[in-house]
């Protein structure tokens, strides 16, 4: 069937970017650890727990993600200012300034790449693949 086989281009090339994106942000960065360091940069500071629930891994594999984090300056704890029992974890300033350059560096490849799509048609696939995504969210 073609939309397995487009799909199945597109997990492996998705895959391919992560670890481009993470050896771009520091050589050592794990793309697991990429995932979450980007949704860090994005959303801001939360517990590890949160991020346990929100990318469905266990706490001991979020623990050691976060270490490793720790460990490569992409990622400091600080107290919970609700809980002085709990901490939160948040990206560093760095880490946004190298989460932010692999993002535009990656749009601008883009660009180049669809410049010959209209706006018509960029928003005809995203209106699809949305859909696409909606429909197996639902199983």
């Amino acid at each position: 069937m073609r939309l397995e086989q487009e799909v199945g281009v597109m997990i492996r090339r998705v895959k391919r970017v992560i670890g481009e994106r993470a050896h771009a942000v520091h050589p050592d960065l794990q793309p697991a650890s990429y995932l979450m360091l980007a949704y860090l940069g994005q959303h801001g500071p939360m517990r590890a727990s949160v991020a346990a629930e929100m990318f469905n891994i266990d706490k001991g594999a979020i623990s050691r993600q976060v270490a490793h984090l720790v460990d490569l300056g992409l990622v400091e704890r600080t107290q919970d200012p609700d809980d002085g029992r709990a901490s939160l974890i948040s990206a560093t300033a760095s880490a946004v300034e190298r989460l932010t350059a692999v993002a535009e560096h990656r749009r601008r490849w883009l660009d180049e790449r669809l410049d010959d799509w209209d706006a018509e048609e960029l928003e005809d696939f995203a209106r699809v693949l949305g859909r696409y995504n909606e429909a197996l969210n639902r199983s």
